[in-house]
């Protein structure tokens, strides 16, 4: 991933998802990693296990966040008892950035733990927009958001998803985490040219690119990261590389690292060589 403004001006380089099952391998065999995604949600505590690992992570990687629920989509505000966590959390690993999705979740103070697609309207652009801006504002480092997958769609749409990701980012001022599984996800079951959305975000905005494996079934494909990245995932991973210079950051199921582009180089000569091949087990 190269430096941008939306990574504090940093390449971070090569990062895995820091996962429980792995905590003991980490901490005993410290395998050679540039840094660490940690779910932001997991480490909102005030002790615990959860961030005495933390710490002994911290003494030797970098940690960066991705968060679940912050739900910029919401009709109401950011909640502040959330966001006062929130920038607890990165003072304690300074991350230089953090993520979370682009969708909403909650209303009235009741939480479905899911994330639900946007209706692409104006009027959800501007609400969007202002979460995202209050957010970054409140904790003081740069915000990307996300693009999830979507099973569903609003007549009230007044536009693309990927015109309604653009407008959100440009009005907020913030990054993208580009995941391309789930523009192919949703582009197969909503019926639109997936290389048109990867052509139409803006470069220049995009702080990290995921990819992963995904689930086919009669009448739908549904997000589930537990099986290898298919060829025309590849091909959305490959032109968004070449569109924004990044080495973005990869899953396969339950496994989540970066890869390089010289990976990428190798995969039509040793096709299996290349991690992000491999079957992860399912979750």
């Amino acid at each position: 991933m190269s430096a941008t403004r939306f990574t504090n001006e940093q390449d971070y380089g090569i990062g895995i998802g820091l996962r429980v099952p792995h905590y003991q391998h980490i901490l005993g065999k410290k395998p050679l990693v540039d840094w660490f995604e940690i779910i932001s949600e997991n480490y909102m505590v005030d002790a615990g296990r959860p961030l005495h690992v933390l710490d002994q992570i911290l003494e030797q990687y970098r940690v960066v966040q991705h968060g679940v629920s912050m739900y910029f989509g919401n009709a109401s505000r950011p909640n502040r008892d959330h966001l006062k966590k929130l920038k607890a959390l990165t003072r304690r690993t300074h991350t230089p950035w953090l993520s979370d999705h682009l969708c909403w979740g909650s209303v009235d103070g009741r939480y479905s733990h899911d994330l639900l697609p946007m209706p692409y309207t104006w009027e959800a652009v501007e609400t969007t927009a202002r979460n995202i801006r209050e957010v970054q504002d409140f904790v003081g480092i740069p915000v990307a958001v996300e693009n999830v997958s979507s099973y569903a769609e609003f007549h009230a749409s007044e536009m693309t998803e990927w015109e309604f990701l653009n407008e959100v980012v440009e009005r907020a001022d913030c990054g993208i985490l580009l995941d391309v599984n789930n523009i192919y996800v949703s582009s197969q079951n909503h019926t639109f040219n997936p290389m048109d959305y990867v052509n139409a975000v803006p470069a220049e905005r995009v702080a990290q690119i995921h990819i992963a494996g995904h689930t086919r079934y009669e009448r739908y494909i549904l997000d589930t990261h537990d099986h290898p990245v298919i060829d025309p995932v590849w091909k959305l991973y490959k032109r968004a590389i070449e569109r924004c210079a990044v080495s973005p950051r990869c899953s396969s199921g339950t496994t989540r690292f970066r890869l390089s582009t010289k990976c990428i180089a190798r995969r039509s000569r040793r096709r299996n060589s290349c991690p992000a091949r491999r079957s992860a087990p399912a979750a």
